[in-house]
């Protein structure tokens, strides 16, 4: 004689139906770094618009915002968000750090 479940419980262990507990915890890290990844961004702007002086100083700026960001779009890439362009006008990200998006130094 075998023994299996009573089909209520069966049903539940399936899950095929709604979010579970597993799927639940992996949303809201995804979230989280989101949200992350877009207060870095958001220091790293907020760094490269109140500075002023040396433009190696600057361009060093420029650099690790256009890392910041590059490291946002990819976040957001991965939870099915393309469409950079809203983000680049929301944060009002200035030309020259989309443009070193991507670029590597040796």
């Amino acid at each position: 004689m075998s023994l299996r479940p009573p089909d209520l419980l069966a049903a539940r262990l399936r899950s095929d139906e709604g979010i579970n507990l597993l799927e639940s915890e992996m949303l809201a890290e995804k979230a989280s770094s989101l949200g992350l990844h877009g207060r870095l961004v958001e220091q790293a702007l907020a760094a490269l618009r109140a500075f002023e002086g040396d433009p190696e100083e600057r361009l060093r700026l420029v650099k690790k915002a256009a890392r910041e960001v590059w490291a946002f779009f990819v976040q957001r890439e991965l939870r099915g968000l393309r469409d950079q362009k809203e983000v680049i006008r929301f944060h009002d990200i200035p030309p020259e750090v989309p443009a070193r998006l991507g670029a590597m130094e040796k």
